[in-house]
């Protein structure tokens, strides 16, 4: 595969994140989890698919979560589906994670560009909360 020259696309050249797909035991369980748990604002919900949809910040794309009874349960393999989203503090999120409740994987932990703390919903899918304070020059704008 070769590269492009500018002004040039190729069928794969990306554009953007369309949406994250995280697969779940159960529906309810889940809108539960990533709404009222984790705070993130429902887009949509279509039972009759087994689907919810939920915004990710300001930008288009959301984390869609699909039922399945093939969702597998939480592990200690570190290859589980994952997604990190920017926060101001990672800190201060886990330290909000744990007053709603929910036990992050271990402490906050450095990364190159500040900190992550990450939890589990009940499937294995992990959802991190990461800062840039190390680097805020590459910190989204706010």
């Amino acid at each position: 595969m070769t590269a492009t020259g500018a002004g040039t696309a190729s069928p794969l050249t990306v554009q953007g994140i369309d949406n994250i797909l995280f697969t779940v035991g159960d529906l309810d369980a889940a809108v539960d989890y990533y709404g009222a748990r984790l705070g993130l604002p429902l887009v949509f919900r279509l039972d009759d698919r087994g689907i919810a949809l939920f915004r990710l910040g300001d930008e288009p794309p959301g984390l869609l979560v699909r039922e399945s009874a093939e969702a597998g349960s939480p592990t200690s393999n570190d290859t589980r589906p994952r997604v990190w989203l920017e926060v101001a503090d990672a800190r201060a999120a886990g330290a909000e994670l744990a007053r709603r409740g929910l036990s992050p994987l271990g402490d906050p932990f450095a990364v190159a560009t500040g900190w992550t703390v990450e939890v589990a919903d009940p499937w294995g899918n992990i959802v991190g909360f990461t800062d840039y304070t190390t680097m805020p020059e590459r910190a989204r704008r706010r």
